[in-house]
């Protein structure tokens, strides 16, 4: 079955370039506007050799592991004390649903004048778009439990907290690493909007100062990349969901 995804996946992409090169070579579009698979190619192969293109790649993944990292042990912790310390949700629920539909590319002008354009605003960025469906999914899996596990528990005599280390955690794992896949995604989505605004270093940056040199094909490796980098983090990611869970359990995005 995946290796008929494979090589439908790989059948695709054959196709999509065959046709770019095809459109490139005719002169449809400008090659200002769309350059041929071999500038883009030869560009990205000058970017190797030079050694930019992984200074760029580490910067952001760095930027990325450590916003991500943040997110996750944010929204774990404030996951916890919804379920085990419930009056207390009550003082953050509210400002939590309220941030949830503000745009965080839209704080980024505030975010730079508190704190300029260093690493502080571009990892506020993410945390900011991945804590949310990293928490949600936190939230439904400790809520969700099986109230009969629970029952278990309390004539074992667990306490609170015993009993969300013992039931509620181990059950709500799975929704857990899915949040957190989510949340992975969206943190490549943020760090690279993040660093068109406010970096001097990145793929984000990358793509900005291509733009304005305009090196179209520059551009296009920019993107080519970023979905490169993206996909192989979340099939690493993917991969520890399904040895974590043993096989057990399937989300649909295999």
């Amino acid at each position: 079955m995946k290796e008929s995804k494979s090589i439908k996946t790989f059948i695709s992409v054959a196709l999509i370039v065959l046709i770019w090169g095809i459109v490139a070579e005719m002169g449809v579009v400008s090659s200002y506007i769309l350059p041929s698979p071999n500038k883009v190619i030869e560009s990205f192969v000058k970017m190797v050799k030079s050694g930019e293109i992984f200074e760029d790649i580490y910067i952001s993944y760095i930027r990325v592991l450590k916003g991500f990292l943040i997110s996750t042990l944010a929204a774990f912790a404030l996951a916890m004390m919804r379920v085990v310390f419930c009056k207390a949700s009550g003082y953050y629920e509210g400002i939590v649903q309220f941030l949830k539909n503000v745009p965080p590319l839209s704080l980024i002008s505030l975010l730079i004048l508190w704190f300029g354009i260093g690493e502080t605003t571009k990892i506020g960025i993410i945390v900011l778009t991945a804590f949310f469906p990293i928490y949600l999914n936190t939230v439904k899996g400790f809520t969700s439990c099986d109230k009969k596990l629970l029952e278990v528990g309390e004539i074992y005599g667990y306490s609170k907290v015993g009993s969300f280390f013992k039931i509620r955690l181990p059950y709500a794992m799975s929704d857990i690493l899915v949040g957190m896949r989510i949340g992975l995604g969206y943190s490549w989505r943020a760090i690279i909007s993040a660093e068109m605004i406010a970096a001097s270093a990145g793929l984000g940056h990358m793509i900005l100062f291509a733009q304005q040199m305009s090196r179209t094909d520059k551009v296009i490796v920019g993107i080519l990349v970023i979905g490169v980098v993206g996909y192989i983090t979340d099939r690493l990611f993917a991969l520890v969901i399904d040895k974590t869970l043993k096989g057990s359990e399937k989300n649909g995005w295999d």
